[in-house]
């Protein structure tokens, strides 16, 4: 059945394993149901999250004058220690920075390929984690806004990294870590500001991915230089399709692409 639409990150819902859905404008597909079967993705053209229109995509899924202009995509998003909503100060869109900025955030840790550092909000644990491709997570700190939250991880980076080896992840080339003694461990470098949020009563969740098959190398599908691959879903982590030949594609590092997909 062909499907067509412009992509977004997978949606997710908790389970043994984790299920997966591709979601377009008027349908969606669960993409845990195309295990084992081959998949066609043609790339046809781009719309643009923002503006909708075809433009070449230049990041997180908008064309390079809307990703200079929403709000959506300021400065504060990858770095939460930019955040300014708790001043009352703006950056791109007061209002919007306000209601994203200041709710409950989140400081955890998480083991994809190594363990790391990362900022969240409260509403997307388990989701963030799940779309790292985490099997195992635990929240350090629980604060009020964005900022608290942004800072805290700056002054954990310097023991703990805040990247993920996407490689590693993918080949499931990791090792358990006791994510508890490691919150312990780094209850002393946590800010003044943040240190009353410490969060010493969580346990570790442990994710499971409905993955068939890891892949013995990595090759990156990449839909600018071919626009059509046909393959067997093996597997699905973080927010990759992995395949049989070792192709994998990274459904949220394509947002903007509006695709056509045919499962045979």
């Amino acid at each position: 059945m062909l499907y067509e639409g412009v992509l977004r990150k997978m949606r997710t819902e908790i389970g043994n394993p984790i299920q997966y859905f591709l979601v377009f404008e008027n349908d969606f597909i669960n993409m845990n149901q195309g295990l084992n079967r081959e998949l066609q993705i043609d790339f046809i053209k781009f719309q643009c999250l923002n503006c909708g229109e075809d433009r070449p995509i230049y990041r997180q899924g908008f064309c390079k004058s809307c990703f200079y202009e929403t709000p959506l995509a300021g400065d504060w998003i990858m770095k939460p220690e930019l955040s300014t909503a708790h001043l009352d100060k703006e950056d791109r869109d007061l209002d919007y920075e306000k209601k994203m900025q200041l709710q409950p955030h989140i400081v955890y840790l998480a083991n994809s390929s190594s363990i790391k550092v990362g900022v969240t909000r409260k509403s997307q644990v388990p989701t963030r984690w799940i779309d790292q491709g985490a099997h195992e997570a635990i929240e350090i700190v629980e604060v009020p806004n964005r900022y608290l939250a942004g800072i805290t991880e700056v002054a954990l980076k310097d023991f703990v990294s805040d990247k993920t080896s996407w490689r590693k992840m993918l080949q499931n080339d990791i090792e358990d870590v006791d994510l508890v003694e490691w919150r312990n461990k780094l209850k002393a470098s946590i800010p003044d500001e943040a240190i009353d949020y410490f969060l010493n009563d969580r346990e570790e969740t442990h994710l499971e991915f409905p993955v068939l098959q890891y892949p013995d190398k990595v090759n990156s599908l990449n839909l600018d230089k071919t626009p059509s691959y046909k393959g067997v879903l093996k597997g699905i982590k973080g927010q990759y399709l992995i395949f049989e030949d070792n192709t994998v594609f990274n459904v949220r590092g394509s947002e903007g692409y509006f695709v056509g997909i045919d499962f045979k």
